[in-house]
């Protein structure tokens, strides 16, 4: 019977969820005008993802962490406590909405200008991701580009 060394770790054995864009489903950023919270106006970002679970257990993806790029731009923080549970080998279908102030980052003013004429802007969620797995742990995977792609412009 083969036994795994203490120092070994249970977390080497967790595969990290896969992030995908979800098919069917069109992820797109839309422009917000000014607002008191806003002054300078914003736009927030939909990215319709699929998620899945290629372990044979289920865990609980608890975070998102990183950073949102607008055509290569860094357009905002992102930290989102998710606590969405995933079964073994199992997906599921969210969108991820974030909300981008143009007063956070006023270079990307002229880059969305620019992309609402286009219609379309690449973008990537970069960062982390946490899961609680029970037993075998809480590990932590990345940093790395998790979903990246082009979304529509809307006004």
């Amino acid at each position: 019977m083969a036994t795994l060394p203490a120092c070994a770790g249970l977390q080497n054995l967790i595969q990290p969820p896969v992030l995908e864009l979800a098919s069917g489903r069109e992820s797109q950023v839309r422009l917000l005008g000014p607002s008191v919270t806003r002054p300078l106006g914003g736009a927030q970002l939909r990215v319709w993802t699929r998620i899945q679970n290629p372990n044979s257990f289920g865990f609980t993806l608890t975070r998102l962490a990183g950073d949102i790029l607008l055509d290569d731009q860094r357009a905002a923080d992102l930290d989102l406590p998710l606590g969405l549970p995933l079964q073994a080998a199992a997906d599921t279908v969210i969108p991820i909405d974030v909300n981008i102030s143009f007063a956070d980052v006023p270079a990307l003013a002229d880059r969305l200008a620019s992309a609402l004429r286009r219609g379309s802007v690449d973008y990537a969620l970069h960062g982390t991701l946490a899961v609680d797995a029970g037993a075998f742990g809480e590990p932590t995977f990345g940093p790395t580009t998790w979903v990246a792609g082009e979304v529509a412009v809307t006004r």
